[in-house]
């Protein structure tokens, strides 16, 4: 029972609704129509006259050419905004570019920096293994061999070999040197202690 009564509240709001359409809408819509057409036969002008009515005037494109005017002055300001704007990010971006090949040329010189950097630790390690065969040589060499050799050698070169001997080698290596050359070594290697 109380779907009956729902269809018929529901029947009863629909005729309504169809009555006002049929009543008041299309004919209103009707008579519009009409009216325009049978103006616009006359000779007037309906939308230049309902520019003169305040709401209409703000929902209808005016043909004022002070407005028209004030738009295309807003257009080209904001045009050559625009292409403000574009410059600044071409220029913007050129800038990036150019930092970004810094950056690569950096990157490249550090990475060469690198591989020199290992090269020389390379070099250095093999300088000091000749320097340690070169020591064990003398280490390896009889006194009375030894001492003749160092004492033709520079004095810088001499010191340097003689500081890495052993010193129970270097005793016997300074015994067989004149007294004055031994006296001399022997300052020298104290003074490059210190």
């Amino acid at each position: 029972m109380p779907k009956v009564i729902d269809e018929e509240k529901e029947t009863k709001s629909n005729s309504r609704f169809q009555w006002i359409v049929f009543v008041v809408f299309i004919p209103l819509l009707f008579a519009i129509t009409i009216a325009l057409v049978v103006m616009t036969v006359a000779g007037i002008n309906v939308f230049e006259k309902a520019q003169s009515i305040p709401f209409v005037s703000k929902v209808l494109p005016s043909e004022n050419k002070q407005d028209q005017d004030q738009l295309e002055n807003r257009i080209v300001s904001l045009q050559a905004s625009i292409e403000d704007k574009e410059a600044k990010i071409s220029q913007l971006q050129s800038e990036i570019d150019g930092k970004e090949k810094d950056n690569e040329k950096l990157q490249a010189v550090i990475e060469q920096q690198k591989l020199e950097l290992e090269e020389l630790r390379q070099i250095g390690e093999e300088n000091k293994r000749a320097f340690k065969e070169v020591v064990s040589t003398f280490e390896s060499m009889s006194a009375k061999s030894a001492a003749p050799v160092l004492l033709n050698m520079e004095d810088q070169e001499a010191v340097k070999i003689l500081s890495s001997i052993k010193p129970d080698n270097l005793a016997d290596i300074l015994e067989k040197m004149p007294p004055e050359d031994a006296a001399r070594f022997t300052g020298l290697l104290a003074a490059d202690e210190s």
